[in-house]
């Protein structure tokens, strides 16, 4: 019996009628700060190199993929084989060079180039896209935002020029390392709660009207 195995089954005796009164009335809706606590603290061990911190906190966030998936199984829905056939299956589709036709890739930038190629050949699950910037999670923090949007905007060459300044993003772009960024980052947060600023919002905020610009850019624009 493995470990996972009877990880499965305690959480499953926790939501038992004779099991844990706090665990027996969580939600999928309840446990969202439980999984983004743990997958920050987790975040921390791995900026750290941690390792044995490391074990501890994938553990934890192991255990939230097994809580919803028991929440899901309880429902009718799916259970945690049917997560994990799903994710194996995706990894073996998007890996043809290794698991399919044999055609190798030698670089790291082509498989990420594969992969997309594989999936935007896929049937797309979840609410159909809207507008000509890819759907992004709506809790994603604030900075991957940003930069999700931005990746966006070069990918599709969109007409961004005049909403945001490219020429001064590239400038900056050769000038920048982590350290200088990270200190740059820094000393804009720490301004911005000095002025009572939230630089979190301000951000999702600003890269919102980005992708709100652009699209309607492209809806003036004659076909």
């Amino acid at each position: 019996m493995s470990a996972v195995h009877d990880l499965r089954k305690t959480i499953a005796a926790l939501r038992a009628p004779n099991g844990c009164p706090w665990d027996q009335v969580q939600t999928h809706a309840t446990l969202t700060r439980c999984l983004i606590d743990e997958a920050s603290e987790l975040l921390d061990t791995i900026d750290r190199l941690d390792m044995p911190h490391m074990r501890e906190e994938l553990g934890d966030v192991l255990m939230q993929v097994v809580f919803h998936a028991q929440l899901a199984e309880e429902a009718g829905h799916f259970d945690l084989e049917a997560v994990a056939a799903e994710a194996n299956d995706k990894l073996v589709r998007r890996h043809p060079h290794v698991f399919g036709d044999g055609a190798k890739i030698g670089t790291p930038e082509g498989v990420i180039v594969k992969w997309e190629q594989i999936k935007a050949q896929e049937k797309k699950n979840g609410p159909v896209q809207s507008g000509v910037f890819k759907d992004l999670p709506p809790r994603l923090p604030a900075l991957m935002f940003a930069e999700a949007v931005w990746k966006q905007i070069e990918k599709k060459e969109l007409p961004a020029e005049g909403i945001v300044d490219v020429a001064q993003i590239k400038a900056l772009g050769t000038q920048l390392d982590e350290e200088m960024l990270g200190k740059i980052l820094f000393e804009i947060t720490s301004a911005a709660r000095a002025k009572g600023l939230d630089p979190e919002g301000a951000l999702r905020l600003h890269a919102t009207q980005v992708m709100r610009d652009v699209e309607a850019r492209l809806a003036s624009t004659p076909a």
